[in-house]
């Protein structure tokens, strides 16, 4: 599409914002644009259609005014929090078992050693998750955690993002458990971590196709993540590279569906409900694992 035939309309550093405004004026049977500035995100649309744009418009924040303006900085703030957090759990969490109380046996117990999972022991794929060989490895997954974490979050919301994060990481190490058999073992975020970036590639995919860009285009999210998945998930003698990849995998199937269930971010209360039962399944996984 020529932009330069466009009239631009508005600008907005918030994308689900300026996804509502395109949605606003598909409705209304308009062909609006939208494209990336180094303002941020722009909906234009063709000279004729001017007039009934500015008014949809209007007309729309007048009846949501309110929605509008939770929308933007408090999510990103939120987002950006939740990932930060998990980053310091993690980190808190390699100090307890290491350094602070390692004679307790928290690797025996909550390694995801696959004859065991096999065997019935499925707390071991979320406890895993919480466990690190060293400061190193701790320390890249807790950044890595961070980063993705706060972009899942940023699109599904805080609390739904951490229960799909710790879901995809949960499963990943599930499958690879049943990849693998006995003997295998696997420690660390990282399976989650690849699920949230499985996950960003799916939502980035299903978002752009309903969107109707070509099909190449709807497809770039994903090889983002298979890049990703090169280039962090697969140097070094003790990566797991089958780990990462299932957690990926496992995170899109996850991505997809929520984009299909819930194309918007669902509200505050089933966002601490989804938080609140992340948290209450680690502690019971954790609590499982040492009675």
């Amino acid at each position: 599409m020529n932009h330069d035939s466009q009239i631009l309309l508005r600008v907005t550093g918030d994308q689900h914002l300026a996804e509502e405004w395109e949605l606003v004026l598909l409705a209304q049977g308009l062909s609006p644009s939208l494209r990336r500035s180094p303002d941020g995100v722009v909906i234009s649309v063709p000279p004729a259609e001017v007039d009934r744009a500015l008014a949809s418009l209007s007309a729309y924040e007048r009846e949501n005014p309110r929605k509008l303006a939770e929308r933007g900085e408090p999510m990103e703030s939120a987002s950006l929090l939740a990932g930060v957090a998990v980053a310091l759990m993690l980190l808190i969490f390699f100090s307890v078992t290491v350094q602070w109380l390692p004679a307790l046996s928290w690797f025996a117990r909550g390694s995801a050693a696959a004859e065991r999972i096999l065997q019935g022991e499925v707390w071991r794929t979320v406890t895993a998750l919480t466990l690190h060989a060293d400061v190193a490895h701790a320390l890249s997954n807790a950044i890595a955690a961070a980063l993705f974490l706060s972009a899942v979050s940023s699109i599904v919301g805080v609390g739904l993002g951490g229960a799909l994060v710790l879901l995809a990481g949960a499963g990943g190490n599930l499958a690879n458990a049943f990849l693998h058999g006995s003997p295998h073992v696997a420690l660390g975020a990282s399976t989650a971590v690849f699920g949230a970036v499985g996950m960003l590639g799916s939502l980035g995919m299903t978002r752009r196709r309903r969107r109707a860009l070509s099909r190449w285009r709807a497809w770039l999210p994903v090889a983002a993540a298979l890049a990703l998945l090169g280039m962090l998930g697969s140097g070094g003698q003790r990566v797991d590279i089958w780990a990462h990849l299932c957690g990926l995998l496992v995170g899109a199937v996850l991505g997809i569906i929520i984009a299909l269930v819930a194309p918007r971010a669902p509200g505050l209360g089933i966002q601490w409900a989804c938080g609140t039962a992340a948290v209450a399944v680690l502690i019971y996984c954790w609590t499982v694992a040492f009675r």
